[in-house]
């Protein structure tokens, strides 16, 4: 159980690069990070014009001396500070991403970036060589994976409690744009520019998701080859997709389906992950993310409810309110940035064996995700055939 006690010997020093007045996504990193007490934020640069930034940022009380006018500024006069920041998080558009986390793992930081972490595998991997070299965290939001009951299902899995794995049926597929809202929503357009969104729209920004939740659920399974066709429902968006379908072989013969897409219309979120085996399946939907359905063959269904006795221990942990009372996306969120401070404060003490015993999505994930988006277009692009994973 969670009671809010700091997790670390000192809050770790953070900034934020982007998330600034309207940015939805911002606000629910400076809501997790400082919940537990285990990050103090004291500088950012929060948006492009820099006068509109430091107004930003004197209303979340930063001195206006560290509300920077960008990324390079910020990281070179924290530099010279003995209270200079030690870590940072980039809520900003994707085609950012390498740039910032390059230079932020450069000045000796540790980075927590949104997905996707880059645009090419080439960039993930260096970024990736980087963050070794200096013996810095480079973290993801997968922020669904703080959800409790998807640590339920990575145990009741690995206890074998659903028999032999054979299918992974994995979906994100809201019906938000349906429409080309992006039109007059600046916040929506850039995601279908591939200038700042990269090679694809639903197949990055929604399909990783629960592509992640699958490897925390099922850390065995390996793609050996997928299949994935993509369509721009809405036209204007094309060469970028709306709507994408993806077959995946794993190895041992088991099968994996993903459907993606944000023109489902009438839906409001439409993540689900649901995982069979030759006994029993399970499945979770992230807007009814207390439960997790179990289902025994030649049995009645069963809802596993959170922050229940007889869930497992390692599902318990994270409870901040006790079964019964619901919790949500902020919960999963703080979950993961209480992780992400303990594996900074473990990184900085080399205690390498505790950051890999804290499950957070690191830079494996941000390297997987990236991979597994390049296989996806490169089998799209080809017509839409099975393509050996690389």
């Amino acid at each position: 159980m969670i009671y809010g006690e700091r997790k670390v010997k000192a809050p770790i020093r953070w900034a934020m690069v982007g998330g600034g007045k309207g940015s939805q996504i911002g606000y629910i990193h400076r809501s997790a990070a400082l919940r537990d007490h285990s990050f103090q934020l004291v500088a950012g640069a929060f948006d492009l014009d820099p006068e509109r930034g430091r107004e930003f940022g004197a209303g979340l009380q930063v001195a206006p001396e560290r509300c920077y006018a960008d990324y390079q500024t910020l990281f070179a006069a924290e530099a010279k500070r003995e209270d200079g920041i030690q870590a940072v998080s980039i809520a900003t558009p994707n085609g950012t991403h390498f740039a910032i986390s390059k230079a932020a793992l450069e000045a000796g930081l540790h980075v927590v970036c949104e997905k996707p972490l880059c645009f090419t595998l080439a960039e993930a991997e260096e970024l990736r060589a980087l963050a070794e070299r200096r013996q810095r965290m480079l973290c993801v939001t997968y922020g669904y994976a703080g959800h409790q009951m998807i640590t339920q299902a990575r145990a009741m899995i690995a206890n074998g409690e659903l028999g032999e794995i054979r299918m992974v049926h994995m979906q994100f597929a809201h019906g938000f744009h349906s429409e080309a809202v992006e039109q007059g929503n600046p916040s929506t357009r850039w995601r279908v520019d591939p200038r700042y969104a990269g090679p694809s729209y639903v197949l990055g920004d929604l399909a990783t998701h629960p592509l992640y939740l699958s490897e925390v659920m099922l850390p065995q399974l390996k793609i050996e080859k997928l299949l994935c066709a993509r369509q721009s429902f809405v036209q204007s968006r094309a060469p970028l997709e709306d709507n994408a379908y993806v077959l995946m072989q794993y190895s041992g013969g088991v099968m994996g389906h993903l459907w993606a897409s944000a023109v489902n219309a009438g839906s409001m979120h439409g993540q689900k992950i649901r995982v069979i085996g030759s006994r029993a399946s399970l499945e979770w939907w992230d807007e009814q993310p207390n439960q997790l359905r179990f289902e025994i063959q030649g049995e009645p269904a069963r809802i596993l409810e959170r922050g229940m006795g007889y869930l497992y221990p390692e599902a318990r942990e994270d409870d901040r309110i006790g079964g019964g009372h619901p919790e949500g996306l902020f919960e999963s969120w703080s979950n993961l940035y209480y992780r992400f401070a303990l594996a900074m404060e473990a990184c900085d003490a080399g205690e390498h064996d505790r950051v890999k015993a804290l499950h957070i999505p690191g830079i494996e994930a941000g390297v997987a995700g990236v991979r597994w988006v390049e296989n996806c277009v490169r089998s799209a692009d080809l017509g839409a055939v099975w393509v050996d994973y690389r």
